[in-house]
């Protein structure tokens, strides 16, 4: 059974008298576990369905099921709710908050929970370990590489221990090293049973997923 479902989902700007369809009849679906990139070229919807997906970007028409849950006919708060306990997000711009330290900054999504600080602490410092950032908790943004930097993304993304990964061009401001290296690190989380889904517009990168999903003006090549 498949974890996501998108079931002719679509998605339409108007912008003035222009009509943009952003996402024209979108199906596709996504089992448990699987390593998914969705590729297409600038202004080919890629964005907008890993928005959708993400729960930020209501559709215009259309189903999406995540888990046999119909996420948009949640009310606001639910799906708050349902962001933080399904979802995990890498950006490419990594948005660290740069005067808290790497600890501090994992730490950000346990602060709503019923966690102690001394839990929160705990299970931060557990998976800056698991990237490989188990000496460098203290240091401050500025302090670390663009690979390091990432990784406590990567760390902040998973911290709560969300079944599903979305990544949006996570490589896109790293060096070729750093890249595979975060790459490497999104299969060891795969191999972990999450489910990853990558936005990326580079096929040397797409290639580690165990497919991919094209899309063009909206709508899925098949």
């Amino acid at each position: 059974m498949a974890l996501i479902k998108f079931d002719n989902v679509s998605k339409v700007y108007e912008e003035g008298e222009d009509v943009v369809r952003a996402m024209d009849g979108v199906s596709f679906e996504i089992k448990e576990g699987d390593f998914a990139a969705i590729m297409g070229p600038s202004g080919s919807g890629k964005s907008t369905l890993l928005s959708v997906l993400g729960v930020l970007n209501t559709p215009t028409g259309g189903k999406v099921l995540i888990d046999e849950i119909p996420v948009y006919e949640l009310k606001s708060e639910k799906q708050a709710d349902f962001r933080f306990e399904y979802l995990g997000f890498i950006f490419q711009a990594f948005q660290l908050i740069p005067y808290l330290t790497a600890i501090e900054n994992v730490m950000l999504p346990l602060s709503i929970t019923k966690a102690s600080n001394i839990e929160q602490e705990k299970r931060s410092r557990e998976v800056l370990e698991m990237v490989g950032l188990g000496d460098k908790i203290n240091r401050l943004p500025d302090q670390l590489s663009g690979g390091e930097i990432q990784r406590i993304a990567v760390a902040r993304a998973i911290v709560n221990e969300p079944p599903i990964i979305l990544a949006d061009e996570p490589t896109g401001n790293l060096d070729s090293k750093n890249a595979v290296g975060v790459i490497e690190l999104l299969k060891k989380l795969k191999d972990r049973g999450k489910t990853i889904i990558m936005v990326t517009h580079d096929m040397s990168i797409a290639k580690h997923a165990d497919y991919i999903i094209q899309i063009k003006d909206g709508k899925i090549l098949t």
